[in-house]
C-alpha cells in the first residue's frame, strides 16, 4: 500500500530523531517520524544535558520546558579507596547563558514529543522500517506496524536516527569501524538517603595493590529528593547467568546499549554500595535496572545521496562526561536546517555535503576522547582545567574549514580580527537596548526562533556624530535577495548616535558586550547559522563578498 508522501522521514524517535522531526516541522518541512516501539521507554538512559544543547533548544523555542524539568549538575564528587579527592565544579564563563543539567531521557523524549506534537507531528508508534531504495529523486521505504500491515512510503530523504543498531546504516552499507569494551555494567534508578551536596554526581573507585581501579560506582543526580541514576560493574555471578541466557553477539552485530535478559536486583546495587558507598546508605525505590555493554565505532561517512544518518546510527562510545546523546542531538539540528533549505528549493543539494564534512570531524574527536577517558578519566586530560570544562559542555565544536563558512582572512582580508570567526559558535552577549523595550535583551534573544540573522555593527562610539548606517540598508537587500528570503539582519549601535535612517530592527550595545565579545571595533558584518555558528565574519562590510558567501548556502 502507498499513502501520504512526506519530504522527510525520520527513523527513530529518541532524542535525536525527535529534535530532527522537530526542527524541520518548525521549519514547515513535510516530515513523519516512526519508532518500532509501541511506547516510550521509561529508562533513564541517557542523563547529561549539556550547556551547547540548551542553546540549541532555546533557538528552536523549547528550553524553558527543560529548565522547568531538569536539575542542575553543578560538578562532581570523587574517591578513591574512600578517601575524598578533590572536588571538581563545572564552572562555566559568566558570559555563557546556560550551564550543565541532569534530565532523564524519558523526560527529555517526553518534551520533545510534546514539543513535536504543537507542529501536527506525533510518533507513529510500533512502525518498524523493513527495507528502503533510493533513486534521483527520492527514497521509497517498506514499512510495517504492530499488526503486521505493511506500507510504501514516498519521500525524497530518509533520515536514521535508529540507534546502534540502525536499519538505514546497515542498508547503506557504511562502514562502521571500531571494538568494543570487554566489561558489562550495571544501569540502575534508585533513592538513596546519604548526605552529599545536592546537584554532584559521584565517582567512586578502587585502585588494587597493582594501580588499576577494578572497581567503581558513578551517580548522576535525577529529578526527585536522593535519587540517582547509578552505574558500576556487573558482578561475575549475573554476567554468568546473562551469558547463560542469552548467546554473545555474532555475525557483526554491535554489543552496545541496554540488554535483554536477566536484569539486576536491588541486592545487587545494594552490594556495590556498602562496597564503596562514601556514606552508609541503603538502596531502595528502584525504578528500573539493566545491564548494559559499550563499544566505540564511526561510520566512515554520514550518508549517501539522499539517506543520512546521526546519533548512535552514526557513533557510539562510552558514555563518559555524557557526550553521546548531546553528540546527537547538534547532528540533528545541524542536518535538519540544512534538509529544510534544500527541500524548500533555496539552497541546492549539495549543502547537504557539509553536514558530513562538518559532524564527522566532531563524531570522530568525540569517539576518541571518549575511549581515552574512559580509561584514565576525565581528570588525566592534558588540557587546562577551563579548556576541559568548555569542551566538556561542547562549546568548542566548531567548523572552521567547512565548505560553506568563510576563511579567516577571507572575511577580512587586511588582517584577521580578534574574537570569533567564521565556523566558531556565535557567543551570547547581554545588554542590548532598544527605544522601546527598558529591559537589557540577550543577543540570543535576538536569535531565537530565526534561521540566519546578519548582524550589522556600525562600530565603537565614534562621538557625537555617531555612524552612517545608510549603507546597512543595501546589504540587508542584497541578504534578502540572494537568500530568497531566509536571511533576517538586524542593526547593533556601538556609537551614541545613529546618522541616516533605517527600517531595519536597531539595537543598541548599550554596555559594550557584543563589541567585547566579538572583538568588534570597526563596522563589521556577522552572518549567523540557524545552529548559532558563524558563517561570515565580514570587517568591514562588503557586499561582494557577503554574495560569495551565501552563493555557498543559497540557490543563485
Amino acid at each position: 500500500m502507498h499513502t501520504r508522501t512526506p519530504d522527510v522521514l525520520v527513523v527513530g524517535a529518541g532524542p535525536v530523531g525527535l529534535t530532527a522531526a522537530a526542527e524541520l516541522r518548525r521549519r514547515k518541512i513535510a516530515c513523519r517520524i516512526v519508532d518500532r516501539l509501541p511506547a516510550r521507554l521509561p529508562y533513564a538512559k541517557a542523563v547529561g544535558i549539556q550547556p551547547r544543547t540548551l542553546e540549541l533548544w532555546d533557538r528552536m523555542g523549547l528550553v524553558r520546558a527543560v529548565l522547568d524539568a531538569a536539575v542542575p549538575m553543578r560538578g562532581q564528587l570523587t574517591y578513591l579507596n574512600g578517601v575524598e579527592q578533590p572536588r571538581i565544579d563545572l564552572v562555566l564563563p559568566p558570559e555563557v547563558p546556560y550551564g550543565f543539567a541532569a534530565l532523564p531521557q524519558y523526560e527529555t523524549e517526553r518534551i520533545l514529543e510534546e514539543f513535536l506534537a504543537g507542529f501536527g507531528t506525533r510518533i507513529e508508534r510500533g512502525t518498524e522500517l523493513l527495507s528502503f531504495a533510493q533513486d534521483a529523486d527520492g527514497v521509497t521505504s517498506r514499512l510495517v506496524d504492530s499488526s503486521g500491515s505493511e506500507e510504501e512510503v514516498r519521500s525524497r530523504y530518509l533520515v536514521g536516527c535508529d540507534g546502534a543498531h540502525s536499519t538505514v546504516r546497515k542498508g547503506l552499507g557504511l562502514g562502521f569501524e571500531g571494538g568494543a569494551f570487554p566489561e558489562e555494567y550495571m544501569l540502575a534508578d534508585v533513592e538513596v538517603g546519604w548526605d552529599l551536596p545536592h546537584g554532584y554526581g559521584v565517582r567512586a573507585m578502587h585502585r588494587a595493590a597493582h594501580g588499576s581501579v577494578d572497581d567503581v560506582l558513578v551517580c548522576i543526580p535525577l529529578p526527585g529528593p536522593g535519587r540517582y541514576r547509578m552505574s558500576m560493574k556487573v558482578p561475575a555471578e549475573l554476567s554468568a547467568a546473562r551469558k547463560a541466557d542469552r548467546p554473545e553477539p555474532g555475525g557483526g552485530e554491535v554489543a552496545h546499549g541496554l540488554e535483554g535478559g536477566v536484569a539486576p536486583t536491588l541486592a545487587h546495587i545494594q552490594t556495590v554500595l556498602d562496597r564503596l558507598s562514601p556514606r552508609p546508605t541503603t538502596a531502595c525505590a528502584m525504578r528500573w535496572s539493566s545491564v548494559f555493554r559499550i563499544s566505540h565505532r564511526l561510520v566512515d561517512r554520514y550518508g549517501r545521496g539522499r539517506v543520512l544518518v546521526a546519533g548512535d546510527a552514526a557513533h557510539i562510545h562510552p558514555p563518559t562526561g555524557a557526550q553521546g546523546m548531546n553528540t546527537g542531538i547538534q547532528d540533528a539540528f545541524n542536518l535538519a536546517w540544512k534538509l529544510a533549505l534544500v527541500v524548500e528549493g533555496t539552497a541546492a543539494g549539495r549543502l547537504l555535503d557539509s553536514y558530513d564534512a562538518e559532524r564527522r570531524p566532531v563524531g570522530a574527536e568525540v569517539v576518541g576522547r571518549t575511549v581515552r577517558h574512559a580509561a584514565a578519566g576525565i581528570q588525566a586530560d592534558p588540557a587546562d582545567p577551563a579548556t576541559v570544562m568548555l569542551r566538556e559542555a561542547q562549546l568548542l565544536v566548531g567548523y572552521r574549514g567547512s565548505p560553506i563558512v568563510g576563511r579567516p582572512g577571507d572575511d577580512s582580508p587586511s588582517v584577521v580580527p580578534p574574537g570569533p570567526q567564521a565556523g566558531d559558535r556565535a557567543p551570547d552577549c547581554a545588554g542590548l537596548t532598544t527605544e522601546i523595550a527598558c529591559y537589557p535583551l540577550r543577543l540570543y534573544d535576538l536569535l531565537r526562533g530565526r534561521g540566519h540573522v546578519l548582524l550589522l555593527y556600525d562600530g565603537e562610539d565614534e562621538g557625537d556624530g555617531g555612524q552612517d548606517t545608510r549603507g546597512f540598508d543595501e546589504l540587508a537587500a542584497l541578504a534578502t535577495t540572494l537568500s530568497h528570503g531566509r536571511v533576517e539582519t538586524c542593526v547593533l549601535l556601538g556609537g551614541r548616535a545613529c546618522v541616516g535612517t533605517t527600517l531595519l530592527p536597531v539595537y543598541r550595545d548599550a554596555r559594550g558586550e557584543f563589541a567585547r565579545a566579538y572583538g568588534a571595533r570597526g563596522p563589521s558584518a556577522f552572518l549567523i547559522r540557524p545552529d548559532g555558528y558563524l558563517g561570515s565574519r565580514l570587517t568591514p562590510p562588503d557586499g561582494r563578498r557577503l554574495a560569495g558567501h551565501l552563493a555557498q548556502v543559497f540557490h543563485p
